[in-house]
């Protein structure tokens, strides 16, 4: 692809994906890298990606994805969730790793630290979890744009069951939730689709110049 335009113009929503089409070790690898390198507010990562390949889970995630056939016929579900044990304690750890790598010492970063924690030290559970929530979305789109470049399909799917999700994954065992799912994969050649014509507004009525 010459540029991130043509893979943004490639894709699309994938409604059939080939079921016997497979990514490959080396392909799933650099997802899970363009995963880790998403954006996210102070670089905290308040989420985990759950990568499913095992077929009897993808089917048992049909139903808790209201039969949506793209679940069973992808290489593999993505499936973001947010982790519930984000707290004070989470960003002494975050403060310890940029120690380590950064080679500063830790009472150099102490500043900053304390600014952070005091910036949810008075938010509710709510009003943290809403942030993560918004934490995924920001790196689903980063994943969406980046699979593009990749020539690997995708779709994002908000149609599921978070709580079935979680109970089928046995999430709450790793203290994670459920938001949002994204089978990859390759899109079937029957895919009607994959040739339909993009319906996007004007530039002129979506973006405002000042």
């Amino acid at each position: 692809m010459n540029n991130i335009l043509d893979a943004l113009e490639w894709r699309y929503a994938v409604k059939k994906f080939d079921d016997k089409a497979s990514l490959t070790a080396q392909q799933i690898l650099e997802v899970k890298k363009v995963f880790n390198l998403s954006a996210s507010s102070y670089g905290l990562q308040p989420y985990k990606m759950i990568v499913v390949q095992n077929p009897n889970l993808k089917e048992k995630l049909v139903p808790a994805s209201y039969g949506q056939q793209q679940i069973s016929q992808s290489a593999a579900i993505l499936v973001f969730a947010i982790r519930t044990d984000f707290g004070l304690a989470y960003i002494d750890q975050y403060f310890e790793d940029v120690s380590v790598k950064r080679q500063i010492p830790l009472e150099n970063l102490e500043g900053y630290k304390n600014f952070m924690k005091g910036s949810f030290a008075n938010k509710s559970q709510e009003e943290i979890s809403s942030w993560s929530v918004n934490q995924v979305y920001l790196t689903m789109g980063h994943m969406l744009a980046s699979l593009a470049a990749m020539k690997i399909d995708a779709c994002p799917m908000e149609g599921l069951d978070p709580n079935a999700y979680d109970k089928i994954l046995d999430l709450e065992a790793k203290q994670l939730k459920t938001i949002v799912a994204m089978p990859i994969g390759v899109r079937a050649i029957d895919d009607a689709t994959a040739s339909a014509l993009k319906v996007r507004k004007d530039l002129s009525e979506i973006v405002i110049e000042m």
